[in-house]
């Protein structure tokens, strides 16, 4: 009888196996009953999702073609506060973070496109819109000491944005409110130094949905129909109740409306400090701040800061090219960690002095004589940061020696929301923003990065 030989097995159960009688199952041990042949694999078990590229919730955009632009998802282990917030003693109970978990760091998620600004599906514009809420836009522009006129009156055009102090929410569902705002044009509302994770919150999208953020008792005594809050942990301490105030059933006679408006207004009143900002293309109206007059209503306009940068190393890139070549060009990870050191002001030398930073630039690179910044803070609708991102591909219509420009927009870290209506989290940071690449081909590299707490961009 001719048997093969067994690899990687005990030399006397090999011997065991040779033998006339055939093979001895150990005692204790349930022999298979198909005496002859192999024992079947074993069928492996399908991922089912968690701790893959795609994060939380249980999703591989890995595993199956994604519309659009190539993309590509990476998982940042980048460290994070050790106790979530800082001054008050941490983080609330029931905000599901173990004592285990400080320790380590949070997870992290950046989401990478390619395309062009050009083409028809070319998907940049709506993913400004998504991202409705931004507290800071920052562009850097290589090779640059000057900005354009075109540039110069975009940046002016802005435009303001209103707070309102100690405004009742129950304005905001008034179908007065709804009709000359919601209903005619984009109206953009969030809650002012609120703390998504131990305050109650409150944020009015650019579609009409009003999105509260509030805590058990809250939510208890307000009666309103909503749930559980992803990140609540398992003990759920908070809850997300949405309010679609264009929704045909939600008129003034209606009993929706009504019993939305007892419950703000005699319920349980809630009171929010409130930036407030409106986008309507030519509609003529009351402005909010003649709707707001019997209100505290201040008008505020973005901050904006100009530098120029002097001697700056930029790392070399390839449009075409996502994850770099050694020795030819910088991957989009690099690039993003280079564009943050530079944002904040920290020396890229690398010197055995500094007690701050041993970070350098990516290689390899080239240093420029001179680079221009622009930092605007503030309330920013999506709809001015397009018009600012036109524009800055409009800059590479003439001849320039750049051969490539950033835009990044940081969003709020305590909204309700980041990308559409993806419930937002705190977490150890709030982390949501996103990163657009422009080359001088047209084409770009749009960067979305968040934290523990959040979905996955679209």
């Amino acid at each position: 009888m001719h048997t093969q030989p067994l690899r990687g097995r005990c030399p006397i159960r090999a011997g065991a196996a040779q033998s006339p009688q055939g093979p001895r199952a150990p005692s204790g041990h349930r022999r298979w009953a198909g005496h002859g042949r192999q024992r079947p694999p074993r069928p492996r078990r399908r991922h089912s999702g968690r701790g893959c590229a795609a994060g939380a919730g249980g999703r591989d955009l890995t595993a199956r073609p994604l519309p659009g632009p190539p993309r590509r998802i990476w998982r940042l282990p980048v460290g994070g506060r050790e106790g979530g917030r800082g001054g008050g003693g941490g983080r609330r109970a029931g905000s599901g973070m173990q004592p285990a978990q400080l320790g380590r760091a949070p997870r992290h998620l950046l989401v990478c496109e390619r395309g062009h600004t050009r083409h028809p599906r070319s998907r940049h514009a709506a993913h400004v819109r998504d991202h409705a809420y931004s507290c800071r836009v920052s562009f850097l522009i290589p090779e640059c000491g000057m900005l354009p006129e075109v540039l110069k009156s975009t940046i002016a055009d802005i435009g303001e944005y209103y707070l309102v102090r100690s405004l009742p929410i129950h304005e905001l569902v008034a179908h007065e409110f709804i009709d000359a705002f919601v209903k005619k044009g984009s109206c953009y509302a969030l809650t002012y130094k609120t703390k998504i994770d131990q305050d109650n919150t409150a944020a009015l999208l650019p579609n009409g949905k009003l999105i509260l953020s509030v805590d058990k008792d809250t939510y208890e005594e307000l009666g309103l129909q909503g749930r559980p809050s992803r990140y609540s942990g398992k003990k759920v301490m908070r809850y997300i109740i949405t309010i679609d105030l264009t929704d045909a059933g939600f008129h003034p006679e209606s009993k929706k409306h009504n019993r939305v408006l007892w419950a703000l207004k005699e319920k349980k009143p809630l009171e929010f400090d409130f930036l407030l900002a409106w986008y309507n293309t030519g509609a003529e109206g009351s402005t909010l701040m003649s709707y707001f007059s019997k209100n505290q209503i201040q008008a505020l306009k973005p901050k904006i800061t100009f530098s120029t940068l002097r001697d700056l190393q930029c790392p070399v890139l390839q449009s075409n090219d996502l994850q770099g070549k050694p020795e030819e060009s910088c991957s989009t990870e690099e690039l993003l960690e280079w564009l943050g050191a530079v944002l904040n002001q920290i020396s890229l030398d690398n010197k055995s002095s500094s007690f701050l930073s041993t970070y350098c630039c990516p290689e390899p690179n080239t240093v420029v004589e001179k680079a221009f910044l622009c930092t605007i803070t503030g309330f920013i609708i999506p709809e001015k940061i397009i018009q600012l991102l036109e524009q800055l591909c409009s800059y590479f219509g003439e001849p320039k020696l750049a051969h490539w420009l950033t835009l990044t927009v940081h969003g709020f870290a305590d909204s309700p929301v980041s990308w559409r209506e993806s419930e937002h989290g705190f977490h150890k940071g709030g982390e949501n923003l996103y990163n657009f690449v422009i080359f001088r081909n047209l084409d770009y590299w749009l960067q979305m990065a968040v934290g523990a707490h959040d979905d996955c961009p679209p």
